[in-house]
């Protein structure tokens, strides 16, 4: 079968629908998909996307085909996916796109929680096998049989707060106001079954799953689709605002100012807290994060460990290092009590629990961060040839502290950049700080694009 290579990514397969990615393609994954795992039952769901129906059918008719029975989860968040698959032990496909437009679809695959496929182990051989169609004979022909665990689900999310720390908002002594925008993604209903269970004053915003995506995109790190959020909160006087990406595997947050909280900062502050819980334990973090996530880790008395983005890579490092969180500056959040896997929700209670027992704004907990730490965000730049200028960056910078884990990493005593290639377009990914000033993280910001975007 000739199929698209691209589609075949780092960490998941994802391409538009039907051209790249089709229902011919998506039976060859299911039948892939058991042949290279030799699986015998495989948990299926979907997110709320046109396709999803569609490529559905074809993946489990692919499965069972191919000799596996299927347990059906229906049309879940990505997180309930995550715990269906620790739940019965077993590995899983989920049919989304994430973030991405409405035309995209795609395949999160699970070998067994918290371990995944990824380009380095699994995608590549789903492609050979594909292109190849060189599947065994099955034995039989697998059945499809329907699990919810919607109420187990809603049981292990909030078993890790203290729900009685929400009592009359704890310190605040008010219920807190809480406005959260799902953008017609898939955590509005569970995220209302949720939350209708905690004393908090809620309002909701396109909490319908609707793949159509009637009001805006699914991506929350795009400034509109998260504007009408950052208006509202403190024009109606909320204490926090919460986003969602498409499938609920990321989470975002606004403060009571209506100012979009960076990854970073809150991978520093749920890192910090989670460290109250469990004392002295590890934190993963990605190469492109702030200093202020290891600075705050360490002076907790945990211990910050540096990870590669992706969260096939950060499961596997969890695991391995048995650390209690791991934060994503892209706004993935990672906890040992939930099978290491990322959650959108969790840590939206997290969030919620902290305002509560300490009694003070959001504004207040970044008041510091803001002060010491100036980030530079993410900024993407098309270059001819990633792997060269990459090594032009570490030539011109050769008198910095330089690692190579993911991309290339710089460190200076007042600033530092991480610099990556993109999996899939010819991008270079700038990530700079300075705990200086703003106006050294501006300058060291424009020289190295100068040299990113240069000819040289």
């Amino acid at each position: 079968m000739q199929v698209n290579p691209g589609i075949f990514k780092a960490y998941d397969i994802r391409g538009i629908y039907p051209t790249d990615l089709n229902e011919t393609i998506g039976y060859l994954i299911g039948r892939a998909f058991v042949t290279f795992l030799g699986a015998e039952t495989v948990i299926v769901g979907r997110d709320m996307r046109t396709s999803g129906p569609a490529m559905f059918e074809a993946v489990t008719r692919g499965i069972t085909d191919q000799g596996a029975d299927v347990a059906d989860i229906g049309m879940v968040s990505t997180d309930q996916y995550y715990f269906s698959c620790a739940t019965l032990g077993l590995p899983g496909m989920m049919v989304t796109a994430s973030h991405n437009p409405k035309e995209y679809s795609g395949f999160k695959m699970v070998r067994q929680m918290p371990y995944l496929l990824s380009g380095d182990e699994g995608i590549q051989d789903l492609r050979r096998l594909v292109e190849s169609e060189a599947f065994p004979q099955p034995m039989r022909k697998g059945a499809i049989r329907r699990y919810d665990f919607q109420e187990e689900f809603i049981t292990r999310a909030l078993s890790l707060i203290d729900m009685g720390a929400l009592e009359n908002g704890g310190a605040l002594g008010r219920p807190l106001r809480v406005i959260a925008d799902t953008g017609n993604g898939m955590v509005g209903p569970i995220l209302q079954e949720i939350y209708r269970r905690l004393p908090i004053t809620f309002t909701g915003m396109y909490l319908e799953p609707d793949g159509t995506l009637p009001n805006h995109g699914l991506d929350p790190l795009q400034p509109e689709n998260r504007a009408e959020l950052q208006a509202r909160v403190p024009a109606e006087g909320f204490d926090i605002g919460f986003l969602f990406d498409g499938d609920g595997d990321r989470f975002f947050a606004v403060d009571d100012r209506g100012r979009f909280i960076s990854g970073d900062f809150l991978t520093a502050i749920l890192g910090q807290y989670m460290l109250e819980k469990a004392p002295g334990a590890k934190v993963i973090y990605d190469v492109r994060a702030s200093w202020a996530v290891p600075d705050l880790i360490r002076a907790s008395g945990g211990i910050p460990l540096m990870e590669r983005v992706g969260h096939a890579f950060i499961k596997r490092r969890m695991a391995n290092e048995d650390a209690v969180f791991a934060g994503e500056v892209t706004g993935h959040y990672y906890f040992r009590d939930f099978f290491y896997a990322d959650s959108g929700i969790i840590p939206s209670l997290l969030l919620m629990e902290l305002l509560a027992k300490r009694g003070v704004r959001m504004s207040a907990l970044l008041a510091d961060l803001e002060a010491k730490y100036f980030i530079s965000g993410e900024i993407n730049s098309k270059v001819r040839d990633v792997p060269a200028k990459l090594d032009e960056l570490a030539a011109r910078y050769a008198d910095g502290e330089i690692e190579r884990l993911d991309g290339v990493s710089v460190s200076y005593a007042t600033w530092h950049f991480n610099v990556r290639g993109s999996n899939t377009e010819p991008l270079i990914r700038l990530n700079l700080e300075s705990i200086a000033s703003p106006e050294e993280m501006a300058a060291r910001r424009d020289e190295v694009l100068a040299i990113i975007r240069g000819d040289g």
